[in-house]
């Protein structure tokens, strides 16, 4: 496996998914490819972790 620049869906930065993110994500049984980088991972994490406020 090699190195692969993907596009966050959220900010569209370019971001590397190395070939041990790869060799991770197959031995987990994940199909897809992420589709965000790490910051917008987290921002998301973050915000689902979060009461809402009305």
């Amino acid at each position: 496996m090699e190195d692969k620049t993907l596009v966050c869906q959220d900010c569209g930065q370019e971001f590397v998914f190395t070939a041990g993110e790869q060799a991770f994500y197959k031995e987990k049984g994940f199909d897809n490819e992420p589709k965000r980088c790490k910051a917008c991972r987290e921002k998301r994490k973050n915000e689902r972790r979060q009461p809402r406020q009305e």
